[in-house]
């Protein structure tokens, strides 16, 4: 019999296994291409950040799901607002709960730092992802993402 999973606050010490969630995360959006040093140089900047979260679901030791959140100041609600960036269980742990549960604590954690409201991008063909959105309460709007990178960015030692 299996231990039930565990909702925690992510240590430096979950860094492979956080690495390895990303990895199955940016497999299905098409907008960003994995490359493990620079996500792992993202998550320990999230980890010691602390206008960031970030939690896992453990099961027996091992992180089977993840979910980020960092606070942003939004002029629209006069205060804090939380972007919710990674989202992710792994396949054999799909089903059970986890994200929701991750991201009911999410949204905790962003509550006790005053934030008015949480917002997160998907993949518009990550069907899946938008239909568990939708049963949890999160509403489309009419806002579109628009990007464009810096010339400069994170300088990281190689």
């Amino acid at each position: 019999m299996t231990t039930p999973a565990t909702i925690r606050t992510a240590t430096p010490a979950d860094l492979d296994q956080l690495t390895a969630l990303l990895e199955m995360l940016f497999a299905i959006e098409k907008d960003f291409v994995f490359d493990p040093a620079r996500q792992r140089c993202g998550l320990t900047m999230l980890l010691t950040n602390e206008r960031a979260a970030v939690l896992v679901a453990e099961e027996e030791e091992q992180v089977v799901g993840m979910c980020t959140g960092q606070l942003t100041i939004s002029t629209a609600e006069g205060g804090p607002a939380l972007l919710v960036e990674d989202v992710v269980i792994n396949q054999q742990h799909r089903g059970q709960g986890l994200g929701r549960k991750l991201l009911a604590a999410l949204a905790e954690w962003a509550a006790d730092q005053g934030a008015q409201r949480l917002q997160l991008l998907a993949d518009r063909n990550n069907e899946a992802g938008l239909t568990f959105y939708q049963k949890l309460g999160w509403q489309r709007t009419e806002l579109i993402c628009l990007r464009k990178r810096t010339e400069g960015g994170i300088r990281r030692e190689e």
